[in-house]
């Protein structure tokens, strides 16, 4: 079951990059509020892709579509996933409203876990400025529950299966040891979301 965190406004902006959590937090925000879909181009070839599908849909749904483009060129002491994550970042907190992610509470654990190894231990916060993640509480296989129950188009990303990228690695190399070794970690880290719903403030 999709689980929201805090109340949204009825305008919202969604950020999306084509893939199964963010075309499904669409859907469900469609319900009940006015979505624009926020997208950033990283002018890679698989960005390209998921713009024009993104185009498409939006075109096929009559959904308002806000679009930013990389046009700088990355430090070469910067690693592209940080990189793109800054430039996508400096494109949602130019927006003049709150942009609503699909962050979910699979993504709070990798984080945990990755940031536990520096000696922080932290969850992925509600809000970053006007960035709202009002699921942080959802697992991911919710979002493809939805998808599949709503037939809600979507797009693959390949890059998602490449460990060279350390979300990925995470992802697929190092969450099945730690599931081997604490099985419930979900539950500990969902704990940590709720503790931090006292903390969130509505955004209206």
């Amino acid at each position: 079951m999709i689980r929201m965190q805090g109340k949204l406004p009825r305008e919202v902006y969604v950020a999306c990059s084509g893939g199964v959590d963010s075309m499904a937090t669409v859907d469900f925000l469609s319900n009940n509020h006015n979505v624009t879909i926020c997208f950033f181009n990283h002018r890679t070839d698989t960005s390209d892709e998921a713009h024009e599908f993104i185009t498409w849909y939006c075109h096929k749904t009559n959904t308002p579509l806000m679009l930013g483009v990389l046009n700088t060129e990355r430090p070469k002491e910067t690693s592209p996933e940080e990189y793109w994550r800054n430039e996508r970042y400096k494109f949602f907190h130019s927006i003049n409203a709150p942009v609503i992610t699909a962050h979910h509470l699979d993504d709070c654990v990798e984080t945990w876990v990755w940031s536990s190894m520096h000696g922080t231990g932290k969850i992925i916060p509600y809000r970053n400025k006007n960035v709202i993640r009002p699921f942080r509480g959802t697992r991911k296989r919710d979002f493809e529950m939805w998808a599949d129950l709503k037939n809600v188009d979507f797009v693959e990303d390949d890059t998602n299966n490449d460990t060279c990228y350390t979300r990925n690695y995470i992802r697929h190399e190092m969450m099945p040891n730690v599931l081997r070794v604490n099985p419930g970690i979900h539950k500990t880290i969902a704990k940590k979301v709720k503790e931090d719903e006292h903390t969130t403030q509505p955004i209206i």
